[in-house]
This record gives C-alpha cells, sequence and structure tokens, in this order.
C-alpha cells in the first residue's frame, strides 16, 4: 500500500492539533505532510508537497475554505478534497459540490468518521490510480497494435514490388 500524502488547513489551532494527533498516520498508511492555519498560508505549501487529500476548514480568515478549495482543485486535479465545517448549512455543502469536494465532514468530528472518512479517499486514490494504469496499458496496446499493422502494410508493399 503506498502512502497516501494528507496535508491540513484549520484556522483553530485546538482542532487542528487534535485531527492531527488523532490518527497514527503512518500506521494507517498516510503521510501527514503538512498544515497551514488559513489558505494564503497553506497555498505555497501544497505547491510543494503535492498531497493526495487536502482536508480544509470551510471558515477562515484570509480565504475562505471554499476559495482554497477552489484554487487547489485547479492545481491538483487529482487530489481528494475534504471540507470541514462546524456549519450545516446547505449552501455551503452545494458550492462545495461544485467545486468537486470530495466529502464535506461536520465539527465536531467523530475519530471514527475521519477515519473512514480517510479510508474512503484512500480507496477513490487507489481506483484512480487502477483506471489510469489501465487506461495508460490501453494506450500502449493500441500503439503497439498501430505500428505492427502499418508495419505489416508497407513490408506487404515492399514485397508486391
Amino acid at each position: 500500500m503506498n502512502e497516501i500524502k494528507v496535508f491540513l488547513v484549520e484556522d483553530e489551532m485546538v482542532i487542528r492539533r487534535g485531527i492531527k494527533n488523532s490518527i497514527d498516520w503512518e500506521k494507517e498508511g498516510y503521510e501527514f505532510v503538512g498544515e497551514a492555519g488559513d489558505g494564503e498560508l497553506a497555498y505555497p505549501m501544497i505547491l510543494k508537497t503535492k498531497p493526495d487529500i487536502l482536508i480544509t476548514d470551510i471558515k477562515m480568515p484570509q480565504m475562505s475554505g471554499l476559495d482554497f478549495a477552489a484554487e487547489a482543485k485547479q492545481l491538483l486535479p487529482e487530489s481528494e478534497i475534504v471540507i470541514l465545517s462546524g456549519y450545516g448549512d446547505f449552501g455551503f455543502a452545494q458550492s462545495a459540490v461544485k467545486i468537486g469536494v470530495s466529502d464535506y465532514l461536520l465539527k465536531p468530528i467523530k475519530k471514527d468518521d475521519f477515519q473512514q472518512m480517510l479510508d474512503t479517499m484512500h480507496a477513490k486514490l487507489e481506483e484512480k490510480k487502477t483506471q489510469k494504469q489501465q487506461a495508460d496499458n490501453m494506450a500502449l496496446l493500441l500503439q503497439n497494435s498501430y505500428t505492427e499493422l502499418k508495419n505489416r502494410f508497407f513490408l506487404s508493399l515492399a514485397e508486391d514490388n
């Protein structure tokens, strides 16, 4: 199992620390690659770490979690993005879906729910990886078939002459 890189953006230090310390990241197959208190601070950090799973609070100073998620999705389209929110506002959830956010968890977050979300994101990432590998294999097979047909065609032309 490949380690999945996780980055956390949360303005409340107590919640950030609680999330960070609630999981034995390495044991569970994850690598905790960074954290930030807001999206503006996180942006250059995710450019460097390229996390597979990006977890962000929805309401933060400087840059909202939705704005950050939208920018991050443009930058890292293969990443799974999870929104944390203390608000059960349907409008936030709708906006998150439009951005392409993978999950939306309400605070306070239970450890089991958090672990389940990580496992679900991990499975999605593995499925994407498998699909990409299958597509790459198919492209290679098609390229090889094309090359073989082209070679046969030119060989038959040469034999006719």
